[in-house]
């Protein structure tokens, strides 16, 4: 026990009672908590045998709530900066559509194509930023003339 008494494993379960984290996430805001290594490791094995904490789990949740804002080159980066390997990433975003997702962003941001190449430039940095690759973009944007003006 540290500093407000409570245990590791309660403030573990807090942490997981709210939302999904990654071993990795988890492992960095138990560890000020923890009085060895050791024992935080024992405990977070602990929790993914009991499937109270799971990366796979983690990861599809997290896919899911990114997958209507972000393309999957974005996602895949946030993820694995959370401690998710590849295999994991690559099977939660097995439904990703980036080019459906990159079309309902363009729209929402700008609705009509580009009047001239600086804009053009624009929405093609609007949507790399969002994380998708130079095919979707090209693609959203040599399609943009389309889509119907009003919806």
């Amino acid at each position: 026990m540290t500093g407000s008494g409570k245990s590791l494993r309660a403030r573990a379960v807090d942490l997981l009672s709210r939302r999904e984290y990654s071993r990795l996430e988890l492992k960095r805001r138990l560890a000020p908590f923890a009085e060895s290594a050791e024992e935080l490791d024992a405990l977070l094995d602990e929790l993914a045998a009991r499937h109270w904490q799971s990366d796979s789990r983690f990861a599809e949740q997290f896919a899911a709530s990114r997958a209507s804002k972000y393309g999957s080159r974005r996602i895949a980066m946030e993820m694995r900066e959370r401690g998710i390997d590849r295999d994991t990433i690559r099977e939660a975003l097995t439904e990703q559509d980036d080019l459906a997702t990159a079309r309902a962003l363009w729209r929402r941001k700008f609705g009509q194509p580009p009047a001239d190449a600086a804009e053009r430039a624009r929405q093609m940095r609007f949507l790399a930023s969002r994380g998708f690759g130079m095919d979707i973009i090209r693609k959203v944007i040599a399609g943009c003339d389309d889509f119907p003006d009003s919806e």
